[in-house]
């Protein structure tokens, strides 16, 4: 049975904004929340990047939702040795809630300590590394790592849960989705493709969740949302590897220079209508997602969370008991 849940973007909200969506989310009707995890925005004008382990950990006071990083990066900017630290303190303050999912990245949040980007194939061997190392330290054992990426120095997690959070991993083409089949607890995608879960399944992930997220924009003014979408994410209509390769939010602003309004929002919903925001939902389930993340674009978050919470959801939970 499909989980209905709410996709809080770090790039666009502050921490505070973040803990009050969450509750609204669940006063909605949400059944689970996803959080981005970056240390820049993708652009200037979205103008947020707070530190995700903070407000994961005052969500675990604000709502009994479960929450899912959407996705960490643990090869670069941060130890894989010290997210698995993280992620074991969210697991015990979100009373087993937590679900880590972990992904290759982008240069945007990786760079800034000044080590070199490595290629796709590289970031995937790193990944797979990576998780060794975290699922090693969540045995509670003492660990030294000598690894063809980290090295680890006699390190032991002492504040560890009863059980370890699942790791949930995204991958996009063939072998980042076979790697997420083969290693992860479940799979993380942005993209409503059923050959991408069904080759999920077949690489070792027949019976694990595969989780997608999307973004939609609700207002009462249908043109209003078609403009807050361009101006806050036409990195939506920018295609090919430059989400993972550029460095810069300003790098990401020339390129959305010559993203039209059309293609901007030619897969986000936008305006009041209910089938819209339904059918673009429905896309996922119909793919074989077993949860399903919707985040709202821009500042008209109570107008969509009513929206949701009225229209939107119940016409979903029909379809599921359906």
């Amino acid at each position: 049975m499909t989980t209905f849940g709410y996709f809080l973007s770090s790039e666009e909200h502050d921490p505070k904004e973040l803990v009050r969506q969450a509750r609204l989310a669940e006063e909605a009707g949400f059944e689970a929340l996803w959080i981005s995890d970056h240390f820049h925005p993708w652009l200037d004008e979205q103008g947020q990047g707070s530190f995700v382990w903070s407000v994961i950990g005052a969500l675990s006071e604000a709502t009994s939702l479960p929450v899912t990083t959407a996705v960490t990066c643990p090869l670069i900017r941060i130890h894989p040795a010290i997210i698995a630290q993280a992620a074991a303190t969210a697991q015990i303050l979100l009373d087993g809630r937590f679900r880590l999912g972990v992904g290759t990245g982008e240069a945007l949040n990786e760079h800034i300590l000044g080590d070199a980007w490595p290629p796709a194939e590289e970031r995937q061997r790193m990944l797979e590394e990576a998780v060794e190392v975290i699922r090693r330290l969540w045995t509670g054992e003492l660990v030294t790592h000598r690894g063809d990426f980290y090295d680890v120095d006699t390190a032991r997690l002492y504040s560890l849960p009863e059980q370890p959070p699942p790791i949930y991993i995204s991958g996009f083409g063939p072998k980042a989705i076979e790697l997420a089949g083969r290693l992860g607890d479940g799979y993380v995608s942005v993209s409503p493709e059923s050959d991408a879960v069904e080759a999920f399944h077949k690489a070792g992930g027949e019976g694990k969740p595969a989780a997608g997220g999307l973004k939609v924009c609700w207002s009462q003014d249908e043109a209003r949302a078609r403009e807050t979408v361009h101006r806050l994410w036409p990195t939506q209509g920018i295609p090919g590897e430059a989400a993972q390769l550029l460095p810069l939010p300003r790098h990401f602003a020339q390129l959305a220079e010559l993203v039209t309004e059309e293609a901007a929002t030619e897969s986000v919903p936008c305006g009041p209508s209910t089938e819209a925001h339904v059918a673009a939902v429905r896309q996922f389930v119909d793919a074989g997602y077993d949860e399903v993340y919707v985040s709202q674009i821009g500042p008209e978050q109570d107008g969509f969370f009513s929206f949701y919470s009225k229209e939107v959801l119940p016409r979903l939970r029909e379809e599921r008991q359906a």
